[in-house]
């Protein structure tokens, strides 16, 4: 009997603080996202002089707070500049790549963070995600 009462009151203490995490975790998720429109179209270096790649890819920003979309739309320009130089630069064997691909993803984070950081003095950009990832070459 008593053994019962007691598995009954763990039970319940956890199924109360499940509940109470799952609170907080939904009050603490206020990210929003933002796509950075139009598709991001540009040429990648190719393994063959003669011939050019490009990689066409729909970028979405998730942003760490909603009331900072505001800002991010404002910065639009300079974060289409950071992703189509970062996509610019990368080798046809890390665009055709799922490795290498995340590699890119990565250096776009990065790249982004930095740049928003030096124009508004804060972080903004959360993470970087790829929708569409297209690419074409030798």
């Amino acid at each position: 009997m008593l053994k019962s009462l007691i598995l009954r009151c763990l039970a319940i203490t956890a199924l109360l603080l499940s509940a109470s995490f799952s609170a907080q975790a939904q009050e603490k998720a206020n990210f929003a996202y933002i796509g950075l429109e139009p598709e991001i179209v540009t040429n990648y270096i190719s393994d063959s002089a003669r011939k050019l790649g490009y990689v066409r890819v729909q970028v979405e920003l998730m942003v760490y707070d909603i009331e900072q979309l505001e800002i991010a739309e404002h910065h639009m320009p300079l974060l289409r500049s950071t992703a189509i130089e970062i996509f610019g630069q990368q080798p046809a064997e890390k665009v055709k790549s799922l490795t290498g691909r995340e590699d890119i993803r990565l250096a776009l984070l990065k790249a982004l963070k930095e740049h928003m950081k030096e124009e508004t003095g804060g972080e903004v950009i959360k993470n970087v995600i790829f929708t569409k990832y297209l690419y074409q070459g030798d």
